[in-house]
């Protein structure tokens, strides 16, 4: 199954909604984006790599982590996952910040609703990113989200089909 990574900006509305299909049961899929151990095998674009330092994925939970360069570098990331409806839905915000999980302020904060549903093929996964206004929403755009995201969820279709 050959899958497309969909991104459309809607800039008036502050928001990137990205669609991807992939040929595995919602089960497995939710996984990969749930469980530490599978996260950290996609979530980064090669040549970086993701790690978990910690994950408590559940409502009020937090997922911090870094993205690793292919010469040490980190940049460090939290996720405060604020609800979830399991192999359904969750939504969190995500920004950068240190290793400690203190939130960098020169980076704009970016509020996910991500939704996964069953298909006839797989699970189709689609993600609204929401920002608090356009120069956010730009700064990410102009960072190489679009083209990094787009590589990490081919990492993804990798993993399930491993």
């Amino acid at each position: 199954m050959t899958t497309k990574t969909e991104i459309t900006k809607d800039v008036a509305n502050k928001k990137i909604n990205v669609t991807r299909a992939f040929a595995a049961p919602v089960e497995k899929v939710w996984k990969a984006w749930t469980d530490s151990s599978i996260l950290d095998k996609w979530w980064a674009p090669r040549p970086w790599r993701a790690e978990t330092k910690s994950l408590d994925f559940k409502a009020g939970g937090l997922w911090l982590y870094a993205m690793i360069g292919p010469n040490g570098e980190k940049s460090w990331c939290r996720v405060d996952i604020k609800t979830v409806s399991p192999q359904q839905s969750f939504t969190s915000t995500a920004r950068f910040c240190d290793e400690e999980g203190n939130p960098d302020a020169s980076f704009p904060s970016m509020h996910w609703i991500t939704q996964f549903s069953a298909t006839v093929a797989g699970t189709n996964v689609d993600v609204e990113i929401s920002f608090d206004n356009e120069v956010d929403l730009h700064k990410i755009v102009e960072m190489g989200f679009e083209q990094g995201f787009t590589m990490a969820l081919g990492n993804l279709d990798e993993v399930l089909e491993a």
